[in-house]
């Protein structure tokens, strides 16, 4: 039997106990990451995911999740998902129940999740609204990352800031620290999966999907290298084929932080005006961790069979 861990990016510490009580039950990885991430989706403290995410530029949240196993390299994503509180539950169902497509998206995604007969609610909290107004009230003086934990804002922040601040004056918006969670957990019969959920880029256009939906981009599984998820800039990963980069670097050998530090290196040499940090987190079959990060101070959370709490990790930094 193999030793339970789940692992997850930062801001997961809230949902890591509720996976690995699954885990220590006997229950399955896909059970694990899914129950982990429901909790981080419902915790409405939390701008990044759920419900509370920051909206798109017309004051809509948006949200993307998926979910990957890695014995089979089956995967399920729903992404611009509106009205579903918990977009990784439905995620999880076109992995189990629409087994010909692995993603649906828009109205699509969300005729789905009636039909499955998920529980519909409202997203946008009065908190996300004002949280929404004030930053781009105060975008021109802003010193944190768009997206990320609290970082230093760049100058692909500071640009990507005035592009939506136009974008919205276009679009006529109605009344009404951001970042993506990663969950990875190994099971005690050996599997492997990997969990991504975000309400995405606050401002985006609508409609805009970023990496976690997407397969090798901010999230890959295949039982005989690892797993890997992506948080921070999407349109990086997405071109960078980051996920996929760093479990392919730990199929040639690489440990994890060493694999998730090159993939990053690959995808920095990346031209890109609304440049922004980008994160990786990587789980292998057996049990070893690690991740990386552009900025000193980088954190993820890991628990095993014997963890009272989430332990805190420190990432390797670029």
């Amino acid at each position: 039997m193999t030793a339970p861990v789940i692992i997850g990016s930062e801001r997961s510490e809230i949902g890591l106990p509720f996976g690995m009580r699954v885990l220590r039950a006997g229950g399955s990885a896909l059970d694990a990451v899914e129950a982990a991430m429901r909790a981080c989706e419902d915790n409405t403290a939390d701008h990044y995911v759920g419900t509370g995410g920051l909206p798109n530029a017309r004051g809509e949240v948006e949200l993307d999740a998926s979910v990957m196993t890695g014995s089979d390299r089956r995967f399920g994503a729903v992404a611009a998902l509106r009205g579903y509180p918990n977009p990784i539950s439905v995620a999880r169902a076109v992995l189990e129940r629409l087994p010909q497509h692995s993603l649906l998206v828009g109205e699509g995604a969300a005729l789905f999740a009636r039909e499955c007969g998920f529980a519909e609610g409202e997203l946008l909290t009065p908190e996300a609204r004002a949280i929404w107004r004030k930053q781009l009230a105060e975008s021109a003086e802003a010193v944190e990352a768009v997206e990320g934990e609290n970082t230093a804002a760049t100058d692909g922040d500071q640009r990507y800031r005035a592009s939506a601040l136009e974008l919205i004056r276009r679009l006529a918006p109605h009344d009404g620290p951001w970042g993506t969670i990663n969950i990875m957990a190994l099971d005690a019969s050996g599997e492997l999966c990997v969990a991504v959920s975000t309400s995405g880029y606050p401002y985006k256009y609508p409609g805009r999907v970023g990496d976690s939906a997407v397969p090798g981009a901010g999230n890959w599984c295949d039982l005989r290298a690892g797993g890997a998820a992506c948080t921070g800039r999407g349109e990086l990963s997405m071109r960078g084929g980051t996920a996929r980069t760093v479990v392919d670097l730990m199929a040639g050998g690489a440990a994890p932080a060493e694999a998730c530090v090159a993939a990053l290196r690959d995808a920095a040499t990346l031209p890109d005006d609304f440049r922004a940090e980008l994160r990786a987190l990587a789980l292998t079959p057996d049990g070893r961790h690690g991740g990386a990060a552009g900025q000193d101070g980088s954190t993820y959370a890991v628990m095993t069979g014997t963890s009272d709490a989430p332990e805190i990790h420190p990432r390797s930094t670029l």
